[in-house]
């Protein structure tokens, strides 16, 4: 492919793109870029999110450059303080293993593994002493760290501001000295720490990498970015059920970037569903998305559950079970403490407050006491949360 075809598709929708020129010497030299991403195995589930990028480097390696994946289960024990007003929690080492195996299961589901090139940055960290880890922090000064907004405003609002912290950035960017990067792709928020990477490799007498941020994904929210500590997320590893339920939650208005950033449609591509009936839209958004994680037949039965419930308002065919001493201590327990059992709600906060506005149903009877109590029925009930939440307790 023509070069300015490349860099064309390397722009696509990013928020920042440093470096163009130098890639475009590279291109022109016949080079085979190395595109460098990492990830820290903070928690065990790859989000939508995280997808935005991930679809970048795939764009690379369809391009045929060699993607470059780094497991930061070094870093991921400092805790990446971008974007954050306080400490993260310090993960054990037992922790951050069982994450990275999870995360490198997921990213294989839009990386090709074949053309994915896969480090650890304990590789060397490990190996790097005391003194090592001083000449390295000689490469930052504390003016420049405090160009980062988020350590600014916690230093000026005397919010402790670690050490570590501060080291974070350079350690990030010794990850792409040690692997020779080309690119480096991140989120919006990892800019800083992209250029760092940027300056180290260009203080050892080598091109620096070019750098391209992609935008922050908008949760289930409509607002605030997806995370999971916003509790407003769609993970990989989500139920196909639950996945299509969560897409159909979503506003307009993110449906439309969800097109754009996780399915890469063109914006005339977009307007032509927008000049259609939104409904229409989101369900295909939905059965695509489901389909790139579940396959095509999963995808269309679980169309078809939906329009089935949501449509006709019937409850769903097949449904999550539990048995009743599994959920309940006695013959009978409040209807609260045995949805909390089922783990499909983040808090028994969220629970009282579904119950209270109406939004629970037990054999389609709804339910507004959040002390109601459930019996162990002769057979059993089902239990509808809102509208897309059902299981069953069976005695």
């Amino acid at each position: 492919m023509e070069i300015e075809s490349q860099l064309e598709i390397f722009a696509q929708n990013a928020e920042t793109f440093i470096g163009a020129e130098d890639l475009k010497e590279k291109l022109a030299a016949g080079r085979k870029l190395r595109v460098k991403l990492g990830v820290d195995p903070t928690r065990p589930d790859l989000t939508f999110g995280h997808m935005v990028v991930f679809n970048k480097m795939r764009q690379f390696q369809d391009l045929g450059h060699q993607a470059v994946l780094i497991i930061g289960d070094y870093t991921a024990c400092i805790g990446d303080p971008s974007g954050r007003s306080a400490l993260r929690p310090v993960l054990t080492p037992e922790e951050v293993e069982a994450n990275s195996r999870t995360y490198l299961e997921q990213a294989f589901k839009v990386l090709d593994e074949s053309r994915t090139e896969v480090h650890r940055n304990s590789e060397w960290f490990s190996k790097m002493s005391f003194g090592d880890a001083l000449e390295l922090a000689r490469k930052m000064t504390v003016a420049r760290m405090l160009e980062r907004d988020d350590f600014a405003k916690r230093y000026a609002s005397k919010t402790p501001v670690s050490i570590v912290e501060f080291l974070y950035p350079l350690v990030q960017g010794y990850d792409s000295v040690m692997v020779e990067s080309d690119v480096e792709l991140g989120g919006s928020d990892q800019l800083f720490n992209n250029l760092v990477g940027r300056d180290l490799q260009g203080q050892r007498g080598a091109a620096g990498q070019a750098v391209i941020t992609m935008p922050l994904l908008v949760g289930l929210d409509g607002e605030k970015k997806m995370s999971k500590s916003y509790n407003n997320y769609i993970a990989f590893n989500d139920d196909p059920r639950q996945m299509f339920g969560k897409i159909m939650s979503v506003g307009d208005d993110t449906m439309w970037k969800y097109y754009q950033y996780l399915l890469l449609y063109s914006p005339e591509r977009i307007a032509a569903l927008k000049s259609g009936h939104p409904m229409a839209a989101k369900k295909e958004l939905a059965r695509l998305m489901v389909e790139k994680f579940a396959g095509a037949e999963i995808a269309r039965g679980e169309l078809e559950n939906f329009e089935r419930v949501f449509s006709k308002n019937e409850i769903p065919e097949t449904m999550p079970e539990f048995k009743w001493a599994d959920v309940a201590e006695s013959g009978e327990c409040r209807l609260a403490d045995i949805m909390a059992k089922t783990g499909f709600f983040p808090s028994k906060k969220e629970i009282r407050r579904l119950i209270e506005q109406g939004a629970v149903k037990v054999d389609s009877q709804r339910v507004s006491d959040p002390f109601a109590a459930l019996r162990r029925p002769a057979d059993s009930a089902v239990v509808q949360a809102g509208k897309r939440t059902f299981f069953r307790v069976r005695a």
